[in-house]
């Protein structure tokens, strides 16, 4: 396992495409059926790509991945389930919307490695720019999406009980 700068960043955003690549397919799982569910079907598959593309981006490098920051990815997303469930908050919909925020999140975090490798792609052939400016405008329009449902399942979850005032 190289300890180089770029395999050190790689590997922390492989162990967060795959924490994201999970959200978003819990995501779609608990809303299935829902037109949330049906967007959040075609974009848990974006994210899946998106992840494939890094693992393939990481092999032109030669980056090897790191076992230790998959397997502590693993238990964070099992362990999240509880939270982004619901279970936690006096409703469902608390969670959705959590689940939301933290995905979305994490595709402004994607969008961040994307242009960041932008900025050494001359620096390492493997890189290829057009490829790059691509992959920062799909993680735009991830993020887009993902504001617009986050913002309306947060209007939902958040909104005063009538009742309790």
């Amino acid at each position: 396992m190289s300890d180089d700068g770029i395999d050190v960043y790689l590997n922390d955003h492989l162990a967060g495409a795959t924490f994201g690549r999970d959200l978003a397919r819990q995501i779609h799982e608990h809303t299935e059926g829902t037109p949330l569910g049906r967007l959040m079907g075609s974009l848990a598959t974006e994210i899946d790509e998106d992840r494939a593309t890094l693992i393939e981006l990481m092999e032109r490098l030669g980056t090897s991945r790191n076992p230790v920051k998959q397997a502590t990815t693993w238990i964070a997303e099992k362990a999240s389930r509880l939270k982004l469930s619901g279970l936690t908050a006096a409703e469902a919909g608390h969670g959705t919307f959590l689940a939301l925020e933290t995905l979305s999140l994490g595709v402004e975090g994607k969008t961040s490695l994307w242009n960041a490798l932008k900025t050494v792609a001359d620096d390492y052939p493997a890189l290829e720019h057009s490829e790059l400016d691509r992959l920062i405008e799909r993680a735009s329009a991830q993020r887009g999406i993902l504001e617009r449902e986050r913002i309306a399942a947060g209007r939902e979850a958040l909104r005063a009980d009538d009742a309790s005032r």
